[in-house]
């Protein structure tokens, strides 16, 4: 389980333990503050066309120098790492306290800063090994930080699928970057850049490489398989890291390979796109099975890593196929919605750990009514619900609607069937809208409405304002990215896009028509903001003048209505997940029925298992497994049996270079 204490810590605690996580908390926590503070302000001027920064000295002969530098595209990427991970330490201070004379926060703290910083390092990188070595330590500072609680099975099985994952795409950005330099004739990131033109097997093979490589990271399906396990394992500001943030750096990867790859082609974009759209589909329709609430928050993580593909597919597509404005529109939607996400589901981790930490349990059907306990979180969860959702007025409106908007303008503007594809994409999209708007309700019905389930429930209160405080500043972040859209992608449209258009095919007039219907949309957002104020308002006026009265709420018939008669979970998304969804993706169903004329006992019980990791991978390493024990035989545990070994390698080896001299 995660951090889910919020019980009172023994007032007989040594001294030395107190005073020993207060101050490795406060070292944690200012540490990435006083670094991302210094950082903010030369990323914002850079991203909004500002001079470029780099800093080269030799390394050494074998690798080459060490060499950083930032432009736009790093300076997208590296901004949400500079404002959501101060905010989540904020957050974790508190939330890391209640492990105080149980755990030492000293290593904690340690990886958490390590975390940020090999974050920072990736974007800044300008050479493939520098690039490698700051990735290997992101993941292995991230694969610490999910194990905190390593004496839970279930968190150790986390940790080592986790690790697994990201390990097996090192082995296709290895490769990537290998044959990056073979051809550039060098390993840093000037080299690829200016390197000649490839042919399409070449740049088409280093395509999937990155592609490969680069979605282990960020969750595209079928490689998505960590993220459910890792993220309700690791704590909760932590998750809203890797979430908002890491799983970003496989988006990043991506793009900064592309510019090394010249011109896309139009199965570029069509496979992103494919793959993308179905990561949406996949992610959203087991979000809404799921009694987690982290896990319900990692499978739309899923979703949301899908809309971006898919929004970058269609933008490269747009550039290759001649459509300048579904390319702007495709390559913005998806830029808008990275930052978008990052501070929604930033924002949904923190509330759910501050339900965690008030509760001690991240099971939906052991909550409800904590919205009269919680206010605060209860509004912030309602606020990120509304805005992941995509509805309007929030801000993850704006970047899908943007999407929306590329797909009908290419379908209007192709011909001769080539307008079918994108208009279904609308369907399959508005599909998706729904299957996530079904979860979050789900979600908050079940976890913030009706009656207390558990005495956890039932005596739960709201967390400090060290932890609200973040929550507000991520929700007030969201309001200003859905009223003033227009403002903030004029912020990078204009030094970003260029980067991704090697051949110059947008023009300034694309952007203007953009910066348009973006300021139309954020005229629309403050309207609908000020009607839902004006009429919240006025509601809340006429309930004062009228009175209040209360009585109990009305039983169904039932004469003593109990928690244990509200809908669940699972009932509130039966209809959808057990009838029209594909059965690999329906969640299973355990029954005993009572049998004869005094039964003793009866079972009913569901699981929602990630179908991709159950009937792919698990059979796959099982039998991996299965063979490579035969080769037990050999490891006899005897000093002279592996010297004997060693001997006769060495002899077939000497044999085989004389046979070939």
């Amino acid at each position: 389980m995660d951090a889910s204490v919020d019980q009172q810590q023994p007032s007989h605690l040594p001294r030395s333990t107190v005073v020993g996580a207060l101050v490795s908390t406060l070292l944690g926590v200012g540490i990435v503050l006083v670094g991302c503070a210094f950082a903010i302000e030369p990323t914002i001027r850079i991203l909004k066309g500002g001079a470029t920064w780099s800093f080269s000295r030799q390394w050494d002969a074998a690798h080459g120098p060490f060499s950083v530098g930032i432009d736009a595209l790093s300076a997208f990427f590296l901004l949400p790492v500079l404002v959501l991970s101060p905010l989540s330490a904020l957050f974790g201070g508190q939330y890391m306290l209640a492990y105080r004379g149980k755990k030492s926060l000293f290593g904690f703290w340690l990886f958490f800063n390590v975390f940020v910083a090999s974050m920072v390092m990736v974007v800044l990188a300008r050479t493939a090994v520098l690039f490698l070595l700051s990735w290997e330590i992101m993941s292995v500072s991230a694969f610490f930080l999910v194990t905190f609680e390593h004496e839970q099975a279930e968190v150790r099985r986390a940790g080592w699928v986790y690790l697994i994952a990201t390990h097996l795409g090192v082995a296709f950005l290895i490769a990537t970057f290998v044959l990056l330099g073979r051809n550039a004739g060098g390993l840093e990131f000037n080299a690829f850049e200016t390197m000649p033109a490839l042919g399409p097997a070449w740049s088409g093979l280093l395509f999937v490489l990155a592609l490969v490589g680069f979605g282990a990271k960020a969750g595209f399906v079928p490689f998505h398989v960590w993220l459910p396990e890792a993220h309700p394992a690791a704590p909760s500001h932590v998750s809203a890291l890797m979430s908002g943030v890491m799983i970003k750096m496989g988006v990043y990867g991506l793009l900064r390979v592309l510019t090394f790859l010249g011109s896309p082609t139009p199965w570029w974009g069509g496979s992103l796109a494919l793959l993308g759209l179905v990561t949406a589909l996949v992610g959203a329709s087991l979000a809404m099975q799921q009694r987690d609430i982290k896990r319900v928050l990692a499978y739309s993580s899923i979703e949301n890593i899908g809309l971006i593909g898919f929004a970058l597919g269609v933008g490269l597509w747009g550039l290759a196929a001649g459509l300048p404005e579904v390319a702007v529109l495709g390559l913005i939607a998806g830029l808008l919605h990275v930052w978008n996400h990052s501070l929604m589901k930033g924002l949904m981790f923190l509330s759910a750990g501050s339900v965690l930490h008030a509760t001690g349990t991240r099971d939906m059907e052991k909550l409800g009514g904590l919205i009269h306990r919680m206010p605060w979180t209860g509004g912030l969860m309602v606020a990120g619900s509304v805005a992941i959702c995509a509805l309007p007025p929030a801000n993850g409106f704006v970047s899908e609607w943007l999407l929306y908007l590329g797909l009908m303008r290419s379908g209007l503007a192709s011909t001769n069937g080539h307008s079918l594809p994108p208009l279904l994409a609308v369907a399959f999209l508005a599909v998706v809208g729904g299957l996530a708007a079904i979860a979050f309700v789900r979600l908050l019905g079940v976890v913030m409405l009706g009656s207390p389930r558990t005495s956890a429930a039932e005596t739960a209160h709201e967390s400090s304002w060290w932890m609200i405080g973040p929550m507000v500043v991520l929700a007030l972040l969201c309001l200003v990215l859905a009223i003033g859209p227009a403002y903030v992608t004029r912020s990078f449209a204009a030094t970003i896009v260029p980067l991704l258009d090697p051949n110059g095919t947008l023009s300034a007039r694309d952007l203007d028509s953009l910066d348009h219907s973006l300021r139309t949309l954020g005229t629309l957002n403050q309207g609908l903001l000020g009607a839902l104020v004006v009429v919240s308002v006025v509601l809340g006026v006429l309930v004062r003048w009228a009175g209040r009265t209360t009585g109990p709420t009305w039983g169904c018939g039932y004469v003593r209505p109990t928690a244990r008669i509200q809908y669940t979970g699972r009932s509130f998304a039966e209809l959808l997940s057990e009838h029209l969804l594909p059965r690999w993706l329906r969640p299973r169903t355990f029954r005993q029925a009572p049998q004869g004329l005094f039964p003793t006992q009866a079972h009913f019980g569901s699981a929602c298992p990630d179908p991709v990791s159950e009937l792919v991978y698990e059979p796959f390493f099982k039998r991996c497994a299965d063979r490579f024990a035969r080769l037990r035989v050999f490891q006899q545990g005897k000093v002279h049996v592996y010297l004997l070994y060693l001997a006769l390698t060495v002899v077939l080896a000497l044999g085989w270079v004389s046979i070939r001299k």
